[in-house]
């Protein structure tokens, strides 16, 4: 089909967070839309009032918001399209392809009960699928697809390849319950038709599901879509991703600091390869994302990776998106916002603690130097390398640094000069130039530090520990 036919739609359950995984299906929906120039839609699967809430589909759109995955157009409630579904229920009926089922739930369990101790087939066959209106009872009854009872259905999968199931293995499942409600399966067929869903990208836990909703398609005479059915995601230890592994839904890795870029590429590289290729743009992976190359097997999460990942994509990142990232972490940890001084400052001063930084966490560490009003509250080890001889000679240093040309080289050459007139290393006078500026041990470097606080602040915090 041309390229810019392509639709593709992330179709979660609101009814708890954004799963890690999840978030895979929804990034691999929206790379495949956005190579071919197509659509990337987004449909609640409302349908469980029980269990779905407003606070869950919040948490969808924020999971989303928080990985750059924009979809097209507005969500789609499936709970709202209940009528539609119901209409092509009985559009079915009429056309012979489904039927009005008025066995009772005790009486499925009496002949399931029956055909176990029979050591048969427990695949329910009701004796109403042939019975006609004229026959029918005024009682409540459920509508059923009529499924095949012979052949075989083929799925056509692009990552698991042709899935052959025998259809004497399809029960004629429940399209409308006795309420007249429409069931998922159903639900969701008629919803990716009516969106013009051309690619069902979902995880391989769906994979027994198509073959019974392609009956559906085949019944309503609609095209299928192309099906890819991925591989889940498993723990560390070869097990399905759960708590016990730690982080599983997407706000916790907001939470720890992980870049939402970092995020992509890791997620992305997660089941799907290109070549040897680890580290990638989104405009790589946007031209590069295809189908023919996610894996059969499932992948296994690497924390270290990620955050290795993550650590490229901070130092690679413009101080402008950084600062904007940074700010969206310090509000889902609780932190205080930035104040407009401290976004300036930190806005010149990135280059000198992204490159150092696998985390958001990491990052607003390393650039306390930058945010830290004084008089700094200094470190123990800070304050034990600012003993007398070495506070007497930044007390040299500090009325120099009034008027030396500030620049790197100049205030490189002056620090050298005072270290060289104490016999001593320029690298000796760090720790205590560091403990003054940042009120660490741990820090950029001294250099970086003076030329990001400037003249007036350096000289500042160097007269506070005299």
């Amino acid at each position: 089909m041309p390229v810019s036919s392509v639709v593709t739609r992330f179709a979660p359950s609101p009814t708890g967070t954004l799963h890690i995984g999840s978030a895979r299906t929804a990034l691999f929906n929206w790379l495949f839309a956005r190579r071919h120039g197509g659509q990337f839609l987004l449909r609640v699967e409302d349908t469980d009032k029980k269990r779905s809430t407003e606070s869950s589909t919040q948490a969808i759109y924020r999971g989303m918001e928080w990985l750059g995955l924009d979809f097209d157009g507005a969500p789609v409630s499936q709970a709202a399209n209940a009528n539609r579904h119901a209409e092509v229920a009985y559009a079915m009926i009429v056309a012979g392809h489904a039927y009005k089922c008025f066995a009772t739930q005790d009486e499925i369990a009496t002949f399931r009960d029956a055909a176990h101790a029979e050591k048969r087939s427990t695949l329910f066959r009701s004796p109403w699928r042939d019975v006609t209106e004229t026959d029918h009872p005024d009682v409540p009854y459920v509508v059923r697809l009529k499924a095949p009872r012979d052949g075989q259905t083929v799925i056509k999968d692009q990552v698991q390849g042709d899935v052959t199931i025998r259809n004497d293995q399809l029960d004629d499942m429940v399209l409308l319950r006795s309420d007249g409600s429409p069931v998922y399966m159903l639900a969701v067929v008629v919803d990716d038709h009516d969106m013009g869903v051309t690619h069902v990208i979902r995880g391989d836990d769906h994979l027994n599901n198509a073959a019974r909703q392609i009956q559906i398609y085949l019944a309503m005479g609609w095209d299928l879509p192309v099906y890819a059915h991925i591989p889940l995601i498993h723990g560390p230890d070869g097990k399905k991703m759960s708590k016990r592994h730690g982080a599983t839904g997407v706000e916790e890795y907001q939470a720890i600091g992980y870049s939402a870029a970092g995020m992509r590429n890791y997620l992305t590289r997660l089941g799907w390869s290109h070549g040897d290729d680890e580290f990638f743009t989104d405009v790589q992976a946007q031209s590069w994302f295809n189908l023919e190359y996610i894996g059969k097997s499932p992948s296994r999460f690497d924390f270290k990776k990620l955050a290795n990942i993550s650590g490229q994509h901070i130092a690679h990142t413009e101080n402008a998106t950084l600062l904007h990232e940074l700010e969206g972490y310090l509000a889902i940890i609780g932190e205080p916002a930035l104040s407009d001084v401290q976004k300036a400052t930190f806005l010149t001063g990135a280059y000198c603690v992204k490159v150092r930084a696998k985390t958001m966490g990491e990052l607003f560490e390393k650039s306390s130097f930058m945010f830290d009003d004084r008089p700094l509250n200094l470190e123990k080890e800070a304050k034990l390398s600012l003993g007398i001889v070495s506070i007497g000679i930044l007390n040299e240093l500090t009325p120099q640094l009034q008027n030396v040309i500030w620049e790197r080289e100049a205030l490189e050459t002056l620090v050298g000069h005072i270290a060289q007139a104490h016999e001593t290393k320029m690298g000796n006078l760090a720790g205590p130039l560091r403990a003054a500026l940042s009120g660490r041990m741990a820090s950029p470097s001294v250099f970086d530090m003076m030329l990001v606080l400037g003249r007036n602040e350096t000289i500042a915090r160097l007269n506070d520990i005299s």
